[in-house]
């Protein structure tokens, strides 16, 4: 500001606007040092005093200055302190009262359940027992009917895969609705809603009294629960993707079949492979539990071990599951680290 003053020379004789002009330079100066942090201790003040300005720009300027000075004190403030998370519900009040409420819920309905204390008790023991059993498994005494359900478990899980894999892939190309017209769409979402309403256990009662007892109901299960878990991820995976690739092989004028070949299935097979392989986890799992209602598979045969009170044949099933869906598991990273 003083080489900008000395700059203008105020005794020369070209009128006062020069005059003016340095005494604007050297007001600007002051007022903005003066707003910096540690302005006040250079004995500077707050004040802006323009030539001629009737519009009110330089009380708006004043007001802007001292607002950036509140600013920079509100962030030094701040400095050293550790970020806290805000609340997920900002009232107090609000917070308080669903807090409250939750747990008056939670104590109402614990009162609610009727807990018969003895039959606690004596089925304590029998879980002592049950857990102890892992420690020695029978594989032998009950071998034939162990193998036997094993292999129509891994049999059940296989076909009823294979078949729910191949009709969930045109169900979902239906169901996304960025390459299916609406009356497609709407037909096969319908057919993926009606397939995960039903519960894999109602639908396995209802097959058994339908095919009687044994795999087939089993199979048939097994199908509809797959088609209506694979085709809406995979569906959903399908709206996702990226439309730029997809646009650019239909640009080049390839027919319908060639757009979904290399401009959609590159994009979703690693997805499609992944959930192929956690469909059979989960088919070879549900097996187990198709064969309490005789819908087939090694379900009977732990049934039956369990109603006998035969713990230790019992843990040796349970254990051959954990390591077949556990090697299932290990196939499935596997396999998909090689497609990805």
């Amino acid at each position: 500001a003083s080489l900008a003053a000395a700059s203008c020379g105020f005794g020369d004789d070209e009128g006062l606007g020069r005059h003016r002009w340095a005494w604007w330079t050297v007001t600007t100066a002051t007022t903005m040092t003066a707003c910096l942090p540690g302005g006040g201790e250079l004995g500077l003040r707050r004040r802006w005093r323009p030539w001629g300005d009737t519009d009110g720009r330089g009380r708006w300027r004043r007001r802007s200055c001292c607002a950036m000075n509140e600013t920079v004190f509100d962030i030094n403030s701040q400095i050293g302190k550790p970020w806290k998370k805000p609340p997920f519900i900002q009232r107090p009040s609000l917070r308080w009262a669903f807090i409250i409420g939750a747990l008056t819920y939670l104590i109402a309905a614990y009162l609610t359940i009727e807990v018969n204390w003895s039959r606690v008790y004596e089925g304590l023991e029998r879980g002592k027992k049950f857990f102890l059993a892992f420690t020695n498994p029978d594989f032998t005494t009950r071998s034939t009917d162990i193998y036997e359900g094993i292999v129509e478990s891994i049999l059940m899980t296989v076909a009823a895969s294979v078949v729910g894999i191949a009709i969930s892939i045109p169900i979902a190309l239906g169901a996304a609705r960025n390459i299916a017209p609406l009356p497609v769409y709407l037909i096969c979402r319908s057919i993926i809603a009606i397939s995960r309403a039903l519960q894999e256990i109602i639908v396995a009662i209802l097959l058994v009294a339908i095919f009687g007892f044994g795999p087939l109901a089993g199979f048939l299960t097994l199908s509809f629960a797959t088609i209506g878990f694979l085709s809406k991820l995979l569906a959903e995976d399908i709206e996702s993707m990226d439309k730029v690739q997809a646009e650019a092989i239909k640009a080049s004028g390839a027919k319908w079949m060639q757009w979904i070949n290399y401009g959609v299935q590159p994009q979703v097979m690693p997805r499609l492979i992944g959930l192929s392989i956690y469909r059979v986890d989960i088919n070879f799992r549900e097996s187990a539990i198709l064969g309490l209602v005789g819908a087939g598979g090694i379900g009977a045969t732990l049934n039956t071990a369990f109603d006998r009170y035969e713990y230790d044949t019992a843990a040796a099933i349970l254990l051959l599951i954990i390591t077949i869906v556990m090697a299932l598991e290990y196939l499935s990273g596997v396999i998909r680290a090689r497609v990805q």
